[in-house]
């Protein structure tokens, strides 16, 4: 069983790694094509491209021409501990054992608008491109153009090798629109996570984020490769709600009196 996450805005490269044993991206070759296309924009163009502030422009520009491999425990950090935000905030990947670790190099997978597919402890040096980017390129019009093929590709044999062929789909939708599921030789199974907010439950985006790290972490942690075990889910107030699930979408919910 094969999980999948979405990357984060923010970035933590101050803070250690909490391992040394770390790995180095499948597909740098797929993405310096990309820092080349990137590396030819000015910061105010950069500011259109991903519609961000001139600051966050200038210190991406200077983040692409600074990218260099191989990358190294000097110069790069793991990706699972280097992004930061809600997602990463359930998962805490900083206090996973090396167990842990090495469970979760074969059973989680991140999408990446740069990297394309990362494993946990793939180094990573700081970047910010969004999957969703209209960056043209020689594949076509944005990254989904770029990224489909090669990801679908690379999650199939991930989760052949995951030992179950279930893909559980933690990302956001911006992400997981770059993988054509139609190809994918899987189930999909995607939690969705409410709570309850005046008596009626609904999606939250801070928390149903955070939920997705906590059901990741949940995973990794007790070592599950069974999608039946998945409706035990119950951490953080969250329990499974059968009447609000249907197929392979399966529903948690979470009341307030729980948060």
């Amino acid at each position: 069983m094969l999980s999948v996450i979405s990357p984060a805005k923010t970035l933590d490269f101050e803070t250690p790694s909490t391992t040394d044993n770390v790995t180095q991206p499948d597909f740098l070759d797929h993405s310096q094509p990309l820092i080349d296309i990137l590396r030819g924009y000015s910061p105010q163009q950069l500011s259109e491209l991903m519609g961000i502030s001139d600051k966050l422009a200038g210190l991406n520009a200077a983040r692409f021409a600074d990218w260099q491999p191989p990358f190294s425990l000097e110069n790069a950090k793991p990706a699972v501990q280097a992004f930061q935000g809600d997602v990463y905030t359930g998962l805490e990947a900083e206090t996973f054992s090396e167990a842990d670790n090495q469970f979760a190099q074969q059973h989680l997978r991140i999408l990446s608008g740069l990297y394309g597919l990362l494993r946990p402890l793939d180094l990573i040096q700081a970047y910010r491109l969004e999957m969703g980017t209209k960056l043209p390129n020689e594949a076509g019009k944005d990254l989904y153009a770029y990224w489909k093929p090669t990801l679908t590709a690379a999650l199939n044999s991930a989760i052949q090798d995951s030992g179950s062929k279930v893909l559980v789909n933690l990302a956001s939708n911006e992400y997981f629109k770059a993988v054509d599921t139609k190809k994918l030789n899987a189930r999909v199974i995607t939690p969705i996570f409410k709570d309850e907010k005046n008596g009626t439950f609904k999606i939250i985006s801070f928390y149903a984020k955070k939920a997705r790290g906590l059901m990741s972490a949940w995973i990794i942690q007790q070592h599950i490769n069974d999608p039946d075990a998945l409706t035990g889910f119950n951490v953080a107030g969250y329990r499974f709600d059968a009447a609000a699930s249907e197929g392979d979408t399966l529903v948690f919910t979470r009341r307030e009196t729980d948060r």
